[in-house]
């Protein structure tokens, strides 16, 4: 009996209903699952992009924005290269100018300062002409010194000439006599010293000779006078001497 009412509960009436399903394979499943999340995530990115828009920011324009910037910032780039490579052309040219206007500025003084010293041979010897003169007479003409470049050195400039009643030519040399200070003591230097650079000092005209150079003191010597003397050879005595006061 109790076999027959367990086969009754098992099979009868009473018995548990069963469903029947349609098998699905399990990739379909997974499709089915990622297919989902990805319009979760298209929806998600959708409402996040409305809500950008609706807030006034466009990525598409917000692209176009950077990339209008990027193509300016290079041109502005381009531009400023070329700029700067104008500016060094620009700085070298004006090198070159100044320097052309230096080198100009210094030959024009030059030249001024020449035709002064002709304008006074010019006169010097249209006065000698006109008051004609001893025979043979050597004269010293416009004697300067002045200090040069150098600490110390001295730069002379004189005029010698011989009257036009000359009897021959003159041939002689120059000699300077210096008197200086230093340090409280007075001293006197001749030059040239020796055979020192005598050649500078020798004479040979017929009519002038304009007579330029340089001489050296210790640097600090201060200058008070200095007398040049004009020697012809075989003569010990000076035919001719003129003395310039400096302090």
């Amino acid at each position: 009996m109790a076999l027959i009412r367990a086969i009754k509960r098992r099979f009868g009436i009473a018995a548990p209903r069963v469903a029947v399903h349609t098998h699905v394979p399990w990739y379909w499943r997974w499709l089915s699952v990622a297919a989902f999340a990805g319009a979760v995530v298209g929806v998600a990115w959708l409402t996040y992009d409305l809500g950008r828009q609706y807030a006034g920011f466009d990525n598409s324009e917000a692209q176009r924005e950077k990339g209008h910037l990027e193509d300016l910032n290079a041109k502005l780039q381009s531009e400023n290269a070329a700029l700067t490579r104008e500016i060094a052309g620009a700085e070298r040219q004006l090198q070159i100018e100044l320097a052309t206007h230096g080198n100009l500025s210094g030959q024009i003084s030059n030249l001024a300062e020449e035709n002064a010293l002709l304008k006074e041979d010019l006169a010097f010897f249209q006065t000698l002409m006109a008051s004609g003169g001893e025979a043979g007479g050597i004269s010293v003409n416009r004697f300067r010194v002045q200090p040069d470049a150098l600490p110390g050195e001295y730069r002379y400039r004189l005029l010698i000439a011989q009257s036009k009643q000359r009897v021959k030519d003159f041939r002689g040399r120059l000699q300077f006599i210096v008197d200086y200070e230093q340090g409280g003591k007075s001293e006197v230097v001749s030059f040239p010293k020796g055979d020192e650079g005598s050649q500078a000092y020798n004479l040979a005209f017929k009519f002038y000779q304009r007579v330029e150079g340089t001489f050296l003191v210790p640097p600090g010597a201060v200058i008070k006078k200095v007398q040049v003397r004009v020697l012809e050879v075989g003569n010990p005595t000076p035919v001719s001497t003129q003395t310039v006061n400096l302090s």
